[in-house]
């Protein structure tokens, strides 16, 4: 079976085949620095992620590129507010974005900026004026003329039979039924920043940066550009008609648009109370791979309800998923069972199954969790032994290569957070539960394993006090120790 992925351009779900046999070249629309990054922001970069790890895994080389725009309305309206350079005001919330993508593991595309290519969105703005599709007024900005691009609204299904030939909007964000002449160039007010062009003093508008940004990395037409559903309309409608009036050629072939999410069943918002980023749900104390895993329960084009209860059921899937693989280190019986070498290739096929239809997290992690449960029950009735262990440790690795949730750097990056909270004079937000959290990983692997092998030996002398001793300090420091007939396990909590 084939990777099928639902093209918003066709409206259909169409196997996905790129132009170059196993190289796909991939653009996603990144940040806005203007702020720091929330959990809706990274649903999608996290199903973005999900699909080039994914792309990946089945042979492609990829080839990705996001753009963070570091020049628009709001970053010039709020560097002029706290009265810095537009650079020194877009730095603190790039690194913050960088920071927080790769505290959910998110794998670093190629990144473009904005401000690196106004040179060329100027010539480009240039060329389409030239060619009769952008036309400059009085004050000196350019904007796309609609009505020379017939097939405007290809991408997001609207008719725009009845426009008005020449109205304009100049704010980059506007509503979603408001078709008209779009700036590609802003000439500058009273105090906002510009850059000097070849076509005069000003900044780009957000639409032109990315066309003119893909076309340079990738080529004049792509495989692939992936960005959020609120970009449909108009960012990535107007994306289509520069860039398709600049070449001539078809600009990309499959558009990829992860949904949106609810926070508690409401629309988030703050002034709901209910907008959080990442960084505050780890200083509540929860873990980045819970987020991350619970970004990813639901497949990406569903309605996703992001709450606590769910993710306090991430964390526990997780922390499942993490003793099964430590369970599988311990000592079997040599020989191997059947059923259980039947069990880790038919979790594959289907993880394989379920991601080649559209991204089906949710039944991968179906599939990975009905073989967590066969296994235990396995090794619990003595029936898994020693070659057993390989296939099922590389089911789940194959797993984990997308979801990417086993390695437990958790603390490590829950202190980076709580330590930046300090810097940042936020201390009040760094909750009971994350220090308690951070006290459990004061110790480390190795010196939990020494205690635990030195509460094992007080035991086998019978001496329990000292033996009750190592574990309440343990237990002081958050980690949870249990015993079983395969002798002592320990976690973090």
């Amino acid at each position: 079976m084939a990777l099928r992925l639902f093209n918003t351009l066709s409206g259909t779900v169409e196997e996905f085949r790129p132009m170059v046999d196993g190289k796909v070249r991939m653009y996603a629309c990144g940040p806005t620095v203007y702020d720091y990054g929330h959990i809706g922001n990274f649903r999608t970069f996290v199903a973005v992620d999900i699909l080039r790890r994914y792309l990946q895994q089945i042979g492609h080389k990829v080839q990705h590129v996001m753009n963070i725009t570091d020049v628009d309305d709001k970053i010039i309206r709020n560097s002029a507010l706290a009265g810095v350079p537009v650079p020194q005001y877009t730095a603190k919330y790039q690194k913050a974005f960088l920071e927080d993508a790769a505290t959910l593991h998110i794998e670093e595309p190629r990144i473009v900026r904005a401000t690196e290519h106004i040179t060329q969105m100027a010539q480009a703005i240039a060329k389409l004026k030239d060619q009769g599709f952008a036309y400059r007024v009085d004050d000196g900005s350019y904007y796309f003329r609609i009505a020379r691009f017939p097939s405007y609204g290809k991408l997001s299904k609207k008719d725009f039979g009845g426009m008005e030939d020449g109205a304009r909007v100049d704010v980059d964000e506007y509503e979603k039924d408001n078709a008209r002449d779009f700036a590609l160039w802003k000439s500058p007010k009273a105090g906002e920043a510009f850059w000097e062009s070849p076509i005069g003093r000003g900044r780009p508008g957000w639409h032109i940066e990315c066309s003119v940004m893909s076309m340079q990395e990738l080529g004049e037409s792509f495989d692939l550009h992936a960005g959020g559903e609120d970009l449909i309309f108009p960012h990535h409608e107007n994306e289509i008609a520069q860039s398709e009036a600049l070449t001539g050629k078809p600009f990309v072939r499959f558009w990829f648009h992860p949904r949106f999410l609810l926070v508690e069943g409401e629309k988030m918002a703050k002034s709901a109370g209910n907008f959080f980023t990442v960084r505050e749900l780890v200083l509540k104390g929860h873990r980045p791979s819970s987020i991350r895993y619970l970004l990813a329960t639901a497949p990406y084009r569903h309605q996703f309800n992001f709450t606590f209860d769910g993710l306090q059921s991430a964390a526990a899937s997780v922390e499942r998923l993490r003793n099964f693989q430590l369970r599988l280190r311990t000592k079997f019986a040599p020989g191997s069972n059947p059923t259980m070498q039947t069990l880790a290739e038919e979790t594959c096929r289907r993880l394989s199954e379920s991601l080649d239809d559209d991204l089906n997290t949710a039944q991968a992690q179906a599939a990975i969790f009905d073989m967590v449960r066969t296994a235990n029950a396995a090794i619990d009735a003595g029936n898994l032994n020693q070659s057993d262990v390989e296939p099922l440790l590389a089911a789940l690795h194959r797993f984990d290569e997308i979801f990417s949730v086993l390695e437990d750097d958790d603390a490590v990056r829950m202190k980076q957070i709580r330590d930046w909270a300090q810097q940042e004079g936020r201390k009040d937000e760094i909750s009971r539960e994350l220090v308690d959290l951070l006290r459990s990983s004061e110790l480390s692997d190795d010196e939990i394993e020494q205690r635990i092998q030195s509460m094992a030996a007080a035991r086998e002398a019978r001496d329990f006090s000292a033996s009750d001793a190592i574990r309440a300090e343990l237990t002081a420091k958050g980690i949870l120790v249990e015993q079983s007939k395969e002798g002592i396990h320990w976690r973090r909590k």
